[in-house]
C-alpha cells in the first residue's frame, strides 16, 4: 500500500516533496551513477520546482547525473503557456545568463519532440513513437519491457486521472504503446490534445511521488485511496503500490478515514 503523508498546507507539501525528491535522486546517483525522473506539470509542480532550483537543494546532489523526462505533455509548441516542458525549462533549469536553476546538461533533458512534430507536420503519433524510442534507448527496462524510472512525479486531476490518462483512456488498454497521443479532453481544462506514457510505468518505477492539495479534491482522494479498485474509472489508483508516496495537504486529506 502507498504511504500517505499529510502536511498542513500547500507550502509545507512542496517543502516535503522537494526533500523527498533530493533524497530519492541522490540515492539513485550514489547507487547507479545516474537518476531518471519523469516530471509533471501543474501548479503543484511550480512550487516544487522553485524549491529544487534554489539553495540548498540546488547544491544537494550532482544534478549533472540526473536525466529529465516528462510523463505527459500538451501537444502545443514549447513556448505555449500550457507546455509542461516550458514550465520546467522556465523554473527548474539553468537557462540563460542568470546562472540560476539546476545545472542539468542539455543532453540529459528529454522533452517530448512536440516542436519538431508541429513544425515539420509529422503529427502527434510520430512524437509519441519517437519519444518511446528515446526512452527505450536510455532508460533501463523492467517488467514487460517498461522503462524503470527512479522517480515519477504525479499530480492528480479532479476526475482521478494521472499523467494525461483520463478515465476510460485507450492508454489503459492491454498492449497499449509505451507512448500514445491522446485527444483533447472535453471534461477538464485545458482542452488540448496530449501525449502520455503507458501509465503502467507508475507500477514499475522505483519511487512514485503524488502531490495533491485543496478541498476540491478531497472526495476523489478518498475514493482513490480508500475506495474499491477500479483503475479504468480512477487511473490514479495505479499509484497505490508500496513504491508510492502520497503527499496531501490537510484539505485534500479531509475525506480520508481517521484524518
Amino acid at each position: 500500500m502507498a504511504e500517505i503523508e499529510v502536511l498542513p498546507d500547500p507550502e509545507a507539501l512542496a517543502d516535503a516533496a522537494a526533500k523527498r525528491v533530493v533524497a530519492v535522486l541522490g540515492a539513485a546517483v550514489a547507487e547507479r551513477g545516474v537518476a531518471h525522473v519523469a516530471l509533471t506539470g501543474g501548479s503543484t509542480a511550480v512550487a516544487l520546482y522553485v524549491r529544487l532550483a534554489a539553495s540548498p537543494r540546488r547544491e544537494a546532489l550532482d544534478w549533472s547525473r540526473v536525466e529529465l523526462w516528462w510523463g505527459d505533455e500538451r501537444y502545443v509548441p514549447p513556448d505555449h503557456v500550457a507546455s509542461c516542458a516550458r514550465l520546467a525549462l522556465d523554473i527548474l533549469l539553468d537557462i540563460g545568463d542568470a546562472g540560476t536553476g539546476l545545472p542539468v546538461p542539455a543532453e540529459h533533458i528529454h522533452p517530448f519532440p512536440v516542436e519538431a512534430a508541429i513544425g515539420e507536420g509529422l503529427g502527434a503519433a510520430w512524437a509519441a513513437q519517437t519519444y518511446a524510442e528515446g526512452l527505450r534507448a536510455r532508460v533501463p527496462a523492467g517488467r514487460d519491457g517498461l522503462p524503470v524510472f527512479d522517480l515519477v512525479l504525479l499530480g492528480m486531476g479532479a476526475d482521478g486521472h494521472i499523467l494525461s490518462v483520463f478515465p476510460g483512456s485507450a492508454a489503459l488498454a492491454p498492449g497499449a504503446p509505451l507512448a500514445i497521443a491522446v485527444p483533447a479532453p472535453t471534461h477538464v481544462e485545458p482542452h488540448l490534445p496530449r501525449l502520455t506514457l503507458d501509465p503502467r510505468v507508475v507500477t514499475v518505477a522505483r519511487h512514485v511521488l503524488v502531490m495533491c492539495y485543496g478541498a476540491a479534491k478531497a472526495g476523489r482522494v478518498a475514493e482513490v485511496l480508500e475506495g474499491p479498485l477500479d483503475v479504468a474509472r480512477l487511473p490514479a489508483q495505479l499509484a497505490h503500490g508500496d513504491n508510492a508516496v502520497w503527499l496531501l495537504d490537510a484539505a485534500a486529506a479531509a475525506g480520508l478515514m481517521g484524518r
